[in-house]
């Protein structure tokens, strides 16, 4: 069966009491058992534990992402934190990409330190990097790839060959490509992670994460974090869900197309010092995008020329492209993520790694890409 045509039938069947071809929102505290001897008969007992509707959604997740199972959260960053709580103890250590969102940066150095968690941000693009970076008590690696918002990428399939090799968990992060375009599993990792928040929901309507692991017995450990902490998706966020993720495919193909041909347009243009895009044969890691992904995403960067003032000029005048924090939506979004998605990643630690003051990061839409391109070059021509 195919991508698309699992997208839209994994996991849903119809309503067994009305034959209702979409799932039900079970907006329901508890669940009635049939007696003392039966309980968990039907499968439910409270929505804490599991819900009929968020179900749906982790039974679809894992499938389109060849997995074991799957959890939902009530944000992305709720997932990470519960493979963080999985995985890890007081005097653990773990390796994280050097480039990551700005909250998963936060959550390791500000939460989990406090905690005894050690954490190393190494240069996981460098499998060298990752060997030198392990110690005796390293229990998980967490890369992001293609990481935010930099899109440095990691090579999947050899990070998870050293993880192997030590019995080390390797966990992706694969907000940016989904399954469609890349499935870590297959790979090698044994976890995938996704804010839902972006590709999957698509509409700037929800928050939410996923948790997709490659074996039942770390499922069983992240579930159990899951209903610990409750930091559970709620049935009406999943019924979303589950109705972006049927066109997920669909809309990924065309936002692509669209990247490619923006991120073509800028490289051109004489007041764009940079451009980086997976799809553009000047993108430094162009060979491995091809390799491990089947598409090169709708995410890029630029930085124009006349720093960061010029930048701060660009975002101010554009006109369809839309100043806001939050990427994969159905509407092209331009953000500035030094001062918004990195705000807390210290300077020294932004400039280490790549970030510059300059860089603005283009979520690219479904819009005409004419329409995107015209708007840009109107901006352009202000500064």
């Amino acid at each position: 069966m195919g991508f698309t045509t699992k997208q839209v039938h994994a996991g849903v069947e119809p309503d067994p009491i009305t034959g209702a071809i979409l799932t039900p929102i079970y907006q329901s505290t508890t669940f009635v058992q049939n007696s003392v001897d039966e309980y968990l008969a039907k499968g439910y007992s409270y929505s804490r534990t599991a819900n009929p509707t968020v179900r749906v959604l982790e039974k679809k997740l894992a499938i389109l992402e060849g997995g074991a199972d799957c959890t939902c959260y009530a944000t992305g960053m709720a997932a990470i934190q519960a493979v963080l709580q999985a995985c890890l103890s007081a005097g653990d250590h773990a390796i994280v990409s050097d480039v990551a969102y700005g909250g998963t940066y936060r959550l390791c150095t500000k939460i989990f330190r406090r905690f005894g968690v050690e954490f190393t941000f190494a240069d996981t693009s460098n499998p060298d990097a990752v060997r030198a970076a392990l110690r005796d008590n390293t229990k998980l690696v967490l890369t992001e790839t293609p990481a935010n918002p930099t899109l440095k990428l990691t090579d999947i399939a050899a990070i998870s060959e050293i993880t192997r090799e030590r019995g080390i968990v390797h966990a992706v992060d694969n907000t940016f490509l989904t399954p469609y375009f890349q499935r870590p599993l297959e790979l090698g990792a044994n976890i995938s992670i996704h804010s839902t928040t972006k590709y999957f929901d698509g509409h700037n309507a929800t928050v939410g994460g996923a948790v997709i692991v490659d074996d039942k017995a770390l499922d069983e450990k992240i579930r159990f974090v899951q209903n610990a902490t409750g930091v559970i998706m709620s049935p009406w966020v999943a019924w979303l869900t589950l109705q972006g993720t049927k066109t997920l495919s669909i809309r990924l193909e065309r936002q692509a197309a669209n990247a490619q041909a923006i991120a073509e347009f800028l490289e051109s243009h004489p007041k764009v010092a940079q451009v980086r895009y997976p799809g553009l044969e000047s993108f430094p890691q162009h060979e491995l995008a091809k390799r491990q992904a089947s598409g090169f995403g709708a995410m890029l960067w630029f930085e124009v020329k006349g720093g960061v003032a010029a930048g701060k000029k660009l975002m101010d005048s554009v006109r369809l492209c839309t100043l806001a924090e939050n990427l994969g939506s159905v509407e092209t979004l331009i953000t500035h993520p030094v001062t918004m998605t990195h705000a807390d990643v210290e300077e020294a630690e932004r400039k280490r790694v790549g970030i510059i003051d300059g860089l603005v990061r283009l979520s690219v839409g479904l819009e005409d890409p004419e329409d995107l391109i015209d708007d840009l070059r109107q901006a352009l021509d202000k500064i």
